[in-house]
């Protein structure tokens, strides 16, 4: 199972990490602008976030693989379109539409709950963390070989390389296992997807988690579509701004890694907020200091480091307030949040560039959310109120 996952998600996160090197050869090409860039990424960043709970619902009823399978043959044509489309259908349906979509069930929701099913309880923060960890090998390959392809073939051929391996996701997916839901969780928890819905949105520590999940998405996303640019603003080689990817993906392996052995014996929510807190101080160095090759993948590692651990975390919580029964639901609901923070830094990166000419304000704004979402996930109720405990079920229906 854990192969498998790993497998998976690896190569769907490679390929979404890696969608910053289009940028701009396409703009040379066609005369794709930073914002129209942006905004088809965060369109498709949006539709992921929307479409999670959607293919998690699915996930719960019909186990993962079915829904594998079918997004990734989703992913997979969206990036053959891409290669054919001009710059707005190319961009904005293909790119946007149909990948959001197959990310959505290829990424981290319908494969950490197979996991997390997988596993006894004691262990599941550190099962997830470790797919999580494998799950980011894939970009350190597919980063540099997609801007090899680029450079050789042009961004056509790229995509093409890049439908293939989403093409590989579903003959992977056809191995991996996983119960729809686990019997000593459906017996503690006989409640409908409706209501196990309504009790996570009335749970105060729910709903800030989810607030704060906001800011990552808002971070990652704009560095993994505008980092590449603003690179190359600032002189450093698009040589240089490929490694980097590179160097996310396998700091983000041992991070998230790190992330999972840690939330197994400490706070969940305290090393969330510590992650949110570190990665604004991350920026603010960055941005603060000359941009140099050495100061660029310095940043890359740091950033790599702290890039996907709340993935484990979140998850971990998430069980550990509602089981999980209902988990690739309710998982899907709060990495809507997540996304919608993406399709924002995305978007905002891109015009903020376009009216200002620098990137300045989009650093600017991701200290801000940063600090925010440090306070909110600092102070996150987590104490677990399972219809299993009738008192704190009457205490989940008071909030």
């Amino acid at each position: 199972m854990i192969i498998v996952a790993a497998a998976v998600l690896s190569i769907c996160m490679g390929l979404r990490q890696s969608f910053g090197l289009f940028l701009q050869p396409m703009r040379a090409d066609i005369g794709v602008s930073a914002s129209a860039f942006g905004f088809a990424l965060a369109v498709q960043n949006l539709v992921w976030g929307l479409a999670q709970p959607i293919v998690g619902m699915a996930g719960d009823r019909y186990g993962p693989r079915p829904v594998l399978i079918g997004c990734a043959a989703t992913y997979a044509l969206g990036l053959v379109l891409m290669s054919w489309g001009g710059p707005i259908l190319g961009l904005n349906l293909e790119a946007g539409v149909l990948v959001g979509v197959g990310i959505a069930g290829c990424g981290f929701g319908v494969v950490l709950g197979a996991v997390s099913r997988s596993v006894p309880p004691e262990r599941r923060v550190q099962a997830v963390g470790i797919v999580s960890a494998a799950g980011s090998m894939a970009t350190l390959v597919i980063a540099p070989l997609g801007q090899s392809i680029i450079e050789r073939a042009g961004w056509q051929a790229a995509a093409l390389v890049f439908a293939a391996l989403a093409l590989a996701i579903g003959a992977i997916s056809i191995f991996i296992g996983g119960r729809t839901a686990l019997l000593e969780d459906a017996a503690r928890r006989p409640f409908s997807t409706k209501a196990s819905i309504s009790r996570a949105m009335r749970h105060p520590g729910f709903l800030a988690m989810t607030l704060a999940f906001f800011a990552c998405g808002f971070q990652l996303q704009f560095i993994t579509v505008h980092l590449p640019t603003y690179l190359g603003i600032c002189g450093i080689s698009s040589d240089v701004s490929a490694l980097a990817l590179g160097v996310i993906g396998i700091a983000n392996a041992i991070g998230s890694y790190v992330a999972g052995r840690l939330g197994a014996r400490h706070s969940p929510k305290q090393l969330l907020a510590l992650i949110y807190l570190l990665r604004t101080l991350a920026i603010i160095g960055f941005v603060a200091a000359p941009v140099t090759a050495f100061s660029t993948l310095a940043f890359a590692a740091v950033m790599g480091f702290l890039w996907l651990g709340v993935v484990p975390l979140v998850s971990g919580l998430v069980s550990k307030l509602f089981g999980l029964q209902y988990f690739n639901t309710l998982f899907g609901i709060a990495f809507l949040s997540h996304q919608l923070g993406g399709f924002a830094g995305a978007w905002l990166g891109g015009l903020s560039y376009d009216l200002t000419n620098s990137y300045m304000t989009a650093w600017a704004s991701m200290v801000v959310v940063g600090l925010a979402a440090f306070l909110l996930q600092w102070s996150m109720d987590d104490r677990d109120r399972s219809p299993a405990d009738p008192a704190n079920d009457l205490v989940g229906r008071a909030a």
